[in-house]
């Protein structure tokens, strides 16, 4: 848990950035991610020279090496515990001039960050922030990996507060929703085809440390949770920074975090590759048929790209994979072809589990669209008999652009400390999600179609054209009326017709 001694440090690195003239917040979380690896590294080495010391063994593995560069600057120099004493013109010109040449030659070293170091830059002129930076970071307790996810999570959080770039961020709550509902397994082989910060990958992580503390006891599980289980693309080089850091401060090791443009590469090599998708793909873009892998068109035929996303994730996704997905409610009821192909190929052709449908506040400030996760199995033979429909109307903060939480801290989110009430449920939903989930394939099928969730057949989806919308099935609660029986409203009536003629006559007879 982040201490109000940790926010405030870091708050007083931000504003140090800020008054140094970085105010793109990007580039601060940049420059910042370059700053903890360069200090990761140093600890790493550390951690190698005291394990040598006690096994009175050679260091086995060296992340700066012995000797100096090119320039004879010894790379011992390099090492974060060696700079942060010099003065501020020195510390500037090692880190400059030689720690980041050093990163973006160590391209080789295997790790997956390491290749996103190529074009890694020190985004600032001046010394006296490096050092001011420097020693701020180096105040920071961060020995433990909780703590250290923490810190750079709560950095995160300064990139969606700070506006223009919120849309990196998915809200914390919801994947956090999604990964419960999901329930990752140790063997899985996620895929998040437009990670971004990672957000996905880093809960999904975090999921199996709480759920499954075999993975660390056994060797393969823990080799495939280092190395393998975690996969994210993206095509812009400062999130694959950013993502990978997350995850490697989150005690992911070598994440496969790497540039790919989704849409536009063939997706031979990983055709089926992955057991579970989770993802919140870019909306309303549109690219040329030119632009777009070939592999996807032969699934639809669109522009579009909320509707290429849903052809990549059943293209990635192995037979039996499942996928949780946030989409735009147009990929819901959408009228084109292309639409209601997806759409039909979900239904008829593999297994649509669910649709929840989410409040069109949860993106703001950045966007008022309204959204939905679908939640899908990738069988080639069908399989759909019913879908689940939830209807969130409340995720435990404010729908303006504040989005103030409306309960306390240990009542938010999917998983709150202690059970709801109904007036607390009113304004978080979540939790309620989560437990009809479990119940979809059995007392849900009972619930009538006023409630917040229920389920619909198959065969009612598909004469309604595939419209996945919930207001589509969804029936309106109506308030009983006690009604006057027939003939006392009748009497009433003529009661009330017996009355105007009177007054009508009294009026004929002012006006003689």
């Amino acid at each position: 848990m982040v201490t109000g001694e940790i926010k405030s440090q870091i708050d007083q690195i931000w504003n140090a950035f800020w008054s140094g003239g970085v105010s793109n917040p990007l580039s601060v979380i940049e420059q910042i991610t370059y700053l903890l690896f360069i200090k990761r590294l140093d600890e790493l080495q550390t951690l190698e020279e005291k394990k040598a010391n006690t096994l009175n063994k050679p260091i086995a593995r060296r992340y700066f090496p012995e000797g100096a560069d090119e320039q004879g600057v010894p790379y011992e120099d390099m090492r974060w515990s060696r700079f942060k004493g010099f003065e501020a013109a020195r510390m500037f010109e090692i880190v400059d001039r030689h720690v980041f040449p050093f990163l973006r030659e160590m391209n080789g070293n295997g790790t997956a960050y390491a290749q996103h170091m190529k074009d890694a830059r020190l985004g600032f002129s001046s010394p006296a922030l490096l050092a001011k930076v420097v020693d701020l970071l180096d105040k920071v307790k961060m020995e433990d990996r909780d703590t250290k996810g923490d810190v750079y999570e709560y950095m995160l959080g300064k990139i969606a507060s700070a506006g223009q770039n919120g849309q990196f961020r998915t809200p914390r709550h919801i994947i956090q929703l999604i990964v419960e509902m999901v329930k990752p397994t140790p063997k899985d082989v996620i895929c998040d085809p437009a990670a971004g910060t990672a957000g996905f990958l880093v809960a999904a992580g975090e999921y199996l440390r709480q759920n499954h503390p075999e993975i660390f006891s056994d060797a393969e599980l823990r080799k495939h949770f280092n190395e393998h289980l975690f996969n994210g693309f993206d095509f812009d080089s400062t999130m694959l920074r950013i993502g990978a850091m997350n995850m490697i401060l989150h005690g992911v090791d070598n994440p496969n975090i790497t540039y790919r443009d989704s849409l536009s590469e063939d997706h031979a090599g990983d055709k089926g590759a992955y057991s579970l998708i989770l993802a919140n793909p870019p909306f309303a873009g549109s690219l040329d048929y030119e632009a777009t892998a070939a592999d996807l068109q032969r699934i639809v035929k669109t522009k579009k790209t909320e509707l290429l996303f849903m052809a990549l994730f059943l293209r990635l996704l192995r037979t039996g994979g499942r996928a949780a997905v946030i989409v735009p409610d147009g990929v819901l009821f959408g009228s084109s072809n292309a639409h209601r192909i997806i759409r039909e190929t979900l239904v008829e052709k593999h297994k649509l589990d669910a649709v929840v449908k989410l409040p069109s506040g949860v993106f703001r400030p950045y966007a008022g669209v309204s959204t939905a996760i679908l939640f899908f199995t990738r069988t080639d033979i069908g399989g759909t008999d019913s879908v689940w429909f939830y209807d969130v109307q409340a995720d435990g903060l404010s729908l303006d652009d504040k989005r103030t939480a409306l309960l306390p801290g240990e009542l938010l989110g999917p998983c709150p400390e202690t059970a709801l009430s109904g007036e607390e449920h009113a304004k978080n939903n979540l939790p309620d999600v989560l437990l009809r989930w479990s119940l979809r394939n059995a007392s849900e099928h009972d619930r009538p179609r006023t409630a917040q969730s229920f389920c619909v057949p198959k065969a009612e989806i598909a004469a309604a054209g595939y419209d996945l919308s919930l207001n589509r099935y969804k029936e309106v609660e109506h308030e009983a009326v006690d009604y006057d029986p027939p003939e006392t409203i009748i009497a009433q009536l003529r009661e009330t017709e017996a009355e105007i003629a009177e007054g009508l006559t009294e009026l004929e007879e002012m006006l003689r």
